[in-house]
């Protein structure tokens, strides 16, 4: 008997590795595919403040005409979002990534061939808009939500450091190729980028946990795999209506349209060619620029770290703050050469580039329960709607003013505005927001 009874157990009892195997949730490997993907993607991110001074010269086009081009980029990138994540519900988050990234892949390929402006709105504008759309934060969104239970401020903050990661990665990369072999091979390497994802996309990233049997991670019961959500634009409609309705959707989507304008609209579009109008290199500058990217991961995952322990709406006061005050001290700083105190912006500023998402998105989370990833997605809309207002204005107050000094005041001060946006936003009472977690 007693041998049986230790047999038995025996059988019972895992085996040390395959114990240490059990111990990491497939959601983080879901998690790290997520991230390789948007890594992956980051590539067409890091192009539209390279090609500026390029096309300039080469066609002659003006830079308010390319801010455009860029602008509609950015509005079609937010707009897209809350469709795809709609989509995702509906046909699975695999299949809108796989086919997001090959329009990215098309779109920029084609730029290769383009002689007009309105080519650069039909390819830039349109289809690689399309694309990133799909790849939003809207994408880490529902990856987030599906697979965690706990942990979803860390975690959306890791996968919302994976662009940043991506720009460290292609902008240097990409201004050597545009300061050295022009900027059409730069175009060919996003299309190439964007082409080598997919097979990860297809193959590795699964749809929910109920797929694999499993439970998110931090679950105490199984969660099934709900039913594909037919009709996804008029679920995405309705559910921004009745957003609408209420406060906190507006002060969010005020305070990310204003995020948006002070960080994709302004310095990933116009700070390299800013920093060539006061003679630094092309090369130096989009350094500089990766280099944010690289503190943003650090800024990014600890503002995930803190938004699971500290009140979310304070945090994005702190961050708008700082962002504001950050910025208008830049006109000073920028200079033929790169001296101590800009190096101190690009570290500071980095922290804070896009720190902001982890407790939008819990405060998305905590007022909008189940239907936060796609209120997300329209918050995310007015972040790029802001952003390209600022990407075309930025190059047209450049065509008039000859400076963008203006530009950099008004983003420091539309900043202050948001901290005190978020400050105004209501707190959920404390058991309806548990119950919506």
């Amino acid at each position: 008997m007693t041998q049986t009874t230790d047999a038995a157990a025996a059988v019972q009892q895992p085996a040390p590795g395959r114990s240490r195997r059990r111990a990491v949730h497939r959601a983080w490997f879901v998690a790290a595919v997520t991230f390789v993907t948007i890594i992956g993607a980051a590539a067409f991110r890091s192009v539209p403040g390279l090609l500026i001074d390029p096309l300039h010269q080469e066609f002659g086009w003006s830079r308010g005409t390319i801010g455009a081009a860029v602008s509609v980029n950015l509005a079609l990138y937010g707009l897209t979002a809350p469709f795809a994540a709609a989509l995702m519900d509906r046909f699975g988050i695999r299949r809108v990534v796989a086919a997001a990234l090959t329009v990215i892949a098309l779109g920029s390929g084609l730029t290769v061939w383009m002689t007009a402006a309105w080519q650069l709105l039909l390819c830039w504008g349109l289809l690689v808009g399309l694309g990133s759309g799909s790849m939003a934060l809207a994408f880490a969104a529902t990856v987030t939500n599906r697979w965690f239970t706990t942990r979803r401020g860390l975690v959306s903050g890791i996968l919302t450091a994976a662009s940043a990661s991506g720009q460290l990665i292609f902008l240097p990369v990409l201004s050597w190729i545009v300061a050295h072999h022009d900027w059409r091979p730069a175009a060919v390497t996003v299309a190439l980028a964007a082409l080598a994802v997919v097979p990860f996309v297809w193959l590795l990233l699964h749809d929910h946990p109920a797929d694999l049997g499993q439970k998110p991670y931090g679950a105490e019961e199984f969660v099934p795999k709900p039913a594909p959500v037919r009709g996804a634009a008029r679920r995405t409609l309705g559910v921004l209506f009745s957003a609408a309705r209420t406060g906190p959707f507006w002060l969010l989507a005020g305070t990310f349209a204003i995020c948006g304008a002070s960080t994709n609209g302004l310095v990933q579009t116009h700070f390299v060619p800013a920093a060539h109008d006061h003679g630094m290199p092309i090369t130096a500058a989009a350094s500089l620029l990766a280099v944010i990217g690289v503190f943003d991961v650090v800024g990014t995952v600890a503002s995930g770290w803190f938004t699971d322990r500290f009140e979310a709406r304070r945090l994005l006061a702190v961050y708008y703050a700082l962002r504001g005050v950050s910025l208008l001290f830049l006109p000073l700083l920028l200079a033929p050469a790169v001296h101590p105190p800009m190096i101190f912006f690009i570290v500071f500023y980095g922290l804070d580039w896009v720190a902001t998402v982890p407790p939008t998105l819990a405060l998305c989370r905590e007022h909008y329960g189940e239907d936060s990833a796609i209120v997300f997605g329209w918050v995310l809309a007015s972040h790029q709607v802001g952003a390209a207002l600022i990407a075309f204005l930025g190059g047209l107050a450049r065509d008039t003013f000859g400076s963008y000094d203006v530009v950099w005041y008004a983003s420091g001060a539309l900043c202050a505005a948001a901290a005190l946006m978020a400050l105004v936003i209501r707190r959920r009472p404390a058991p309806v927001a548990a119950a919506l977690a």
